[in-house]
């Protein structure tokens, strides 16, 4: 998808995913804080996925006199990726305003002898303050990368975009929804927002649902380039046993991993010490749900053009229909009651 979606404003997207589950699902409900949760009904034990529908991006913190647009971040975003980029800026009333992302230096073609933080950057429209006033732009007008999605180079897997993080989930999401048929046990597909700026979607959903057990469906950065490869597009999705806030359900990580060996769908196991997902959300929601992550590895992953094989895509669909269909079996915690100590007869 390549609509915009920011963090805090991913509206469009809901919209675009609800037009594409609606006739295939039980309920829809929107929650206060701007979920999509879909239901296919079913008995207990219950199985919550989520996939997030935010994108990193930007906010306007100041225009100067001179139209400079001055930016906050929204999400993890290296100032590097921002320079050159083309944007929208999004106004509350919908309309699109042009921009590119520059520095002072890059717009009169001075030599750049460092690279310059955020506060050196700015976005140039063409227009004055006054002119960006008129139309809408103000503090608080989100930004978004203007970026089509498209093949990379002669291959038909290979995609470019932005938002890989997490659109692919999204996608994931929806190709199962339409996928399944008559399935036993109640499944909620969970389209989160603000992932990318503290797990907040999925904290209010999962506690809302209360889930048996729960996967998280995202994205993870590949290592390719790496001298120790651990993780390569096109070689499957990654499943994650720990990351910088989680340790995953080992119950839960082994079934997956069995299921892909005896269906023999490639599989990364991912051992991180960055970043997290919503699972860290979910896994602490109420009294504990056993959750882990499916990730589709990325390059480029938070920028304007992240590249993903759409293999490991198909793959993700493949493991989570046979997973919702084969569920692992958790066994119930034991409540221990201490016998009374028996009163000696005197």
């Amino acid at each position: 998808m390549t609509e915009q979606g920011v963090s805090g404003d991913e509206s469009r997207i809901r919209n675009i995913i609800l037009k594409e589950i609606k006739n295939y699902v039980d309920k829809i409900q929107i929650d206060p804080l701007g979920n999509l949760i879909a239901v296919k009904k079913g008995k207990k034990p219950s199985l919550l996925l989520a996939a997030h529908m935010d994108e990193v991006g930007l906010m306007v913190k100041q225009i100067r006199d001179d139209g400079e647009i001055a930016l906050a971040m929204i999400g993890g975003l290296e100032p590097l990726v921002l320079l050159g980029q083309k944007v929208f800026l999004i106004t509350r009333a919908g309309k699109k305003i042009r921009g590119i992302i520059t520095t002072k230096e890059l717009s009169a073609d001075h030599e750049v002898r460092k690279l310059p933080g955020l506060h050196e950057t700015f976005i140039d429209t063409g227009l004055t303050k006054k002119e960006l006033q008129k139309i809408g732009v103000e503090v608080g007008t989100y930004v978004a990368f203007e970026q089509e999605a498209e093949f990379l180079g002669n291959t038909n897997n290979l995609v470019v975009g932005k938002a890989a993080d997490d659109r692919a989930g999204c996608y994931i999401l929806i190709e199962l929804i339409k996928k399944l048929k008559n399935i036993k046990n109640e499944t909620y597909f969970v389209f989160t927002v603000q992932e990318e700026m503290g797990l907040y979607g999925a904290k209010t959903s999962a506690y809302q649902l209360n889930p048996d057990w729960a996967i998280a469906v995202d994205t993870t950065n590949s290592n390719e380039h790496n001298i120790e490869v651990t993780r390569k597009i096109g070689d499957g999705p990654c499943l994650t046993y720990k990351d910088a806030e989680l340790l995953s359900s080992q119950v839960l990580d082994d079934w997956v991993m069995n299921l892909s060996k005896k269906y023999k769908i490639p599989l990364q196991p991912q051992v991180s010490d960055f970043g997290t997902t919503d699972a860290m959300s979910i896994a602490l929601s109420k009294g504990g749900v056993p959750t882990t992550v499916l990730s589709i590895p990325v390059k480029n992953i938070h920028s304007a053009v992240s590249i993903i094989d759409l293999k490991d895509v198909e793959n993700a669909i493949k493991l989570l229909d046979i997973l919702i269909k084969n569920p692992p079996i958790f066994i119930k915690p034991q409540i221990i009651i201490p016998r009374k100590a028996k009163k000696k007869r005197r």
